[in-house]
């Protein structure tokens, strides 16, 4: 009998833990942004570039579970400049920092999309709406970013 209220108690605490894994984990990626990196330089695009292009100019972040890390990340993302050819970026993850990063401007489909390699594969960075959407290959996470001030 104290064999089942030792085993049934272990079970209530593994679930408790978990349970205070999931909760967290959206409190975690809330968290306050980092500081800007000194050297960001902001360029306005041309006004000759078109539209669909130069919206994705600015600051944008997002959280989500990243696979590779096995854990939620906040992800933050500054175009400083972007022309119809490339875009310069500086690019924050929550557990590898910031990094500058220069992307390649393409069109497929009618659509652009920014795409970079990273650490680990091709990083590609396409308009859906309003948002951006971030998505680090291969399969390691898909992140929609919202527009920052």
């Amino acid at each position: 009998m104290n064999n089942l209220k030792l085993k049934k108690g272990c079970f209530i605490a593994a679930a408790i833990a978990l349970l205070a894994v999931f909760v967290a984990a959206p409190a975690a990626a809330e968290a306050a942004p980092p500081s800007m990196p000194n050297d960001v330089q902001m360029v306005q695009p041309d006004p000759s570039l078109p539209k669909e292009l130069s919206v994705f100019w600015g600051k944008w972040e997002g959280s989500g579970h990243d696979s590779g890390v096995q854990k939620q990340i906040q992800y933050f993302l500054i175009v400083e400049k972007i022309t119809e050819e490339k875009a310069s970026l500086y690019t924050w993850h929550s557990v590898h920092g910031w990094f500058r990063r220069e992307a390649t401007v393409t069109k497929e489909s009618g659509k652009y999309k920014l795409w970079y390699m990273g650490n680990f594969g091709n990083n590609e960075i396409t308009l859906r709406g309003e948002e951006l959407v971030f998505d680090a290959q291969p399969g390691w996470f898909t992140i929609n970013l919202r527009r920052v001030p």
